[in-house]
């Protein structure tokens, strides 16, 4: 039976909602046994509620230091601390536990992450920005700790249940895989009027918002390259993407010998967060099961990079280095979240980003700092407002 005591920073979103159902699920199977340390959220205030009265947490963290009050009142009588803000939040990502679960998403979640990663808790690290954007710093960070990162993106899972982590040299190319998300068939004429609706909706997977406007424009696709790159220690030229529709194949690796392993499975993350949480083992659950004959065919395609400009530019970041994944992962969520809230046209994402990048290497910007985090988290800032101006002039423009 697996035993964990689990932290889970950004439990009501959907990676953390579950990581929480999976672990009821393998308590329920007898396969899995869960203290849970602590639990952050954001600002619903009853699903954090509802799940700290379910696996009683020493503390509950809101995002929002506005919601304390009402989280309070929700916990009275549990004996289970309520607290608020970012501070509140990085000193929940420090206590005690066997693994952090850090789901927060976006830039938000870089420094409750890096926190994490100085505990020598296992960090499974489904926060993508927080490789992005400190790079090989924060795993350098998990291992001086005595700890390990085990990704829970479904490609990077993938990829980290068959490598060869004691001889990497035997790996030629790593092949992320893509959906293609909802408007992999669209032209770009018919992208320019999406909205925000049909943008979010996924015909694979069950994600949150701004993930899903990114696997529609494929930004979440360059943001796992960038991920991966820092990941397995590759370089750009050994990490391609193919589209794969059906979502069976998360990822490939390919070996000097000409072997390619995969890894396969139903389009549902509790796997890798199973992954996760039992790793070295593995835990019983009820998962869906893999039906071959029923699926009938699985289908490939080369990316389409006039009609999804943003992995093209996530590449050419990562060939960069220093300092401009953190600035295209900063444009793109500012990008991202002005098209949810309609004050973006979907075609002009990318093109924020690519302004971004312009605008920002002019400036000589990098992240060369002391402190990777510190670092990140300014040039982070910096590359923020200057997407906030340039949504801005588009807005004006249109």
């Amino acid at each position: 039976m697996i035993r964990r005591r689990v932290t889970v920073l950004g439990s009501t979103g959907s990676v953390g909602a579950s990581t929480l159902d999976l672990m009821e699920q393998a308590e329920a199977a007898g396969t899995g046994s869960f203290e849970v340390t602590a639990l952050t959220g954001g600002q619903n205030i009853e699903r954090l509620a509802e799940q700290a009265r379910r696996w009683r947490p020493a503390v509950a963290v809101t995002a929002d230091p506005n919601r304390l009050e009402a989280l309070r009142a929700a916990l009275a009588g549990t004996g289970i601390d309520a607290a608020a803000g970012e501070a509140a939040i990085v000193e929940a990502a420090t206590r005690p536990s066997d693994l952090v679960m850090a789901s927060i998403v976006g830039a938000a979640g870089l420094k409750s992450a890096w926190a994490a990663a100085a505990t020598g808790a296992t960090l499974a690290l489904a926060n993508k920005e927080s490789l992005v954007c400190c790079g090989s710093a924060l795993i350098e960070r998990v291992k001086a700790s005595g700890g390990r990162l085990i990704p829970v993106d479904s490609e990077h899972s993938a990829i980290f249940q068959v490598f060869p982590a004691e001889a990497p040299e035997r790996v030629s190319k790593l092949i992320l895989t893509a959906s293609g998300g909802p408007f992999r068939n669209r032209t770009r004429a018919e992208m320019a009027a999406m909205t925000p609706e049909q943008a979010v909706a996924h015909p694979n997977w069950s994600m949150g918002a701004k993930i899903s406007v990114d696997s529609a424009t494929m930004a979440n696709k360059g943001l796992e390259m960038i991920e991966a790159a820092y990941l397995f220690d590759m370089p750009a030229a050994k990490i391609d993407v193919v589209v794969h529709p059906e979502s069976i194949i998360h990822s490939l690796v390919e070996f000097i010998d000409g072997s390619t392993l995969a890894q396969m499975g139903p389009p549902d993350m509790k796997t890798p967060i199973a992954c996760a949480l039992a790793w070295p083992d593995r835990m019983a659950w009820p998962a869906p099961k893999l039906d071959l004959a029923a699926l009938g065919r699985l289908t490939f395609e080369a990316p389409d990079i006039e009609r999804f400009p943003s992995l093209r530019l996530a590449r050419e970041a990562l060939e960069a280095g220093r300092g401009a994944p953190t600035v295209f992962n900063a444009a793109n969520e500012v990008a991202a979240i002005a098209f949810l809230d309609r004050r973006l046209a979907f075609l002009n994402i990318a093109a924020v980003v690519a302004e971004t990048l312009d605008r920002m290497t002019k400036m000589g910007a990098d992240a060369d700092f002391d402190d990777a985090c510190a670092g990140a988290l300014a040039l982070d800032a910096r590359a923020r407002r200057v997407a906030v101006e340039i949504v801005g002039d588009l807005a004006l423009a249109a």
